[in-house]
């Protein structure tokens, strides 16, 4: 194994990405990381006491704002920001985060040069924009985790509706992490080989992508917070994909250089994860209904984009 993860930022997706990677032994040291005194470690204590539950070693530190702790990782996860509050703006939430996620960027840079980061700072598809751009590194080693945890929740839906092993459904949501933004490709969607669309009606079907895109926003509103067991679980399973090198294709937030018709944007494409963080992007053959649903996400990630622009954080 040998591998060395650090996540910053010791909040519930934090946490649960750190408790997953953890159990699952899917790497010999992990870092936890947060700037609230305490925070960290006692997180990473609660999971050790789990060590002998769950029978794992795997070697867990939890540090205070101490960055030359997370030195010689393979693999960031930056979940670290603050929630929108009531009365905040997009432009103030933006504000906020973009210089967190730039001070937590050049941190651990400093330390790990050579990581691969992988970003769920939100608003997603712009916080990867901004580490790309700042960092200076070269576009397969930053990517956001947002269609992970899209594409897991398309594939709930789809399971609940057809009445099937969702382990047995595959699916995935392309274009911007957000509500408005993402495209769940149902007409790529299929149960062990048969298109869901022979399967279900498309009023069923229309209601598992109208459910998907407001995802988030229905646990937010049955919670009360934000969701952190599929957000977290969806970050360590793409860590397991870089750190095992398994190749797998994961929609994820990259860095686009004229694949869709794109450039200077960063929004969800099929990609294949390896050890060296994206290696291949996937260009699907949309539909002209997917190819306009694309354009207009991707219009909409770069308005958001250009708030960094006036914020002059670039």
């Amino acid at each position: 194994m040998g591998n060395k993860v650090t996540v910053v930022g010791a909040g519930n997706v934090g946490a649960t990405c750190a408790n997953v990677i953890a159990t699952r032994e899917l790497a010999s040291e992990l870092v936890l990381l947060d700037i609230k005194e305490g925070f960290a470690e006692g997180k990473m204590l609660d999971i050790f006491q789990t060590a002998t539950l769950l029978d794992f070693d795997t070697h867990l530190t939890g540090v205070t704002n101490d960055y030359a702790q997370t030195a010689d990782s393979d693999v960031v996860v930056i979940t670290s920001g603050m929630p929108r509050k009531p009365g905040m703006t997009r432009e103030e939430l933006i504000g906020v985060n973009a210089g967190i996620v730039k001070n937590v960027v050049e941190s651990v840079l400093k330390y790990s040069p050579d990581a691969v980061i992988v970003i769920i700072s939100n608003p997603m598809d712009t916080m990867t924009y901004l580490a790309t751009r700042i960092s200076g590194l070269p576009r397969n080693r930053v990517f956001g985790m947002g269609g992970a945890l899209d594409s897991a929740r398309f594939k709930c839906y789809l399971s609940k509706a057809l009445k099937v092993n969702s382990n047995e459904v595959e699916g995935m949501v392309i274009g911007g992490h957000g509500d408005t933004t993402m495209i769940p490709l149902i007409d790529k969607a299929h149960y062990k080989g048969i298109p869901v669309s022979e399967l279900a009606d498309s009023e069923t079907l229309k209601k598992v992508a109208a459910d998907t895109m407001v995802g988030g926003a229905t646990l937010t509103s049955l919670l009360g917070t934000s969701a952190w067991y599929a957000p977290g679980a969806a970050a360590a399973y793409v860590v397991e994909s870089i750190l095992r090198d398994q190749k797998k294709v994961i929609p994820s937030c990259v860095s686009l250089e004229g694949e869709y018709g794109q450039n200077d944007i960063c929004i969800g494409v099929p990609a294949v994860i390896g050890k060296d963080g994206v290696e291949k992007i996937l260009e699907l053959n949309l539909t002209e209904e997917e190819k306009a649903a694309f354009e207009k996400s991707a219009a909409a990630v770069r308005k958001t984009n250009s708030v960094l622009k006036e914020l002059s954080v670039l």
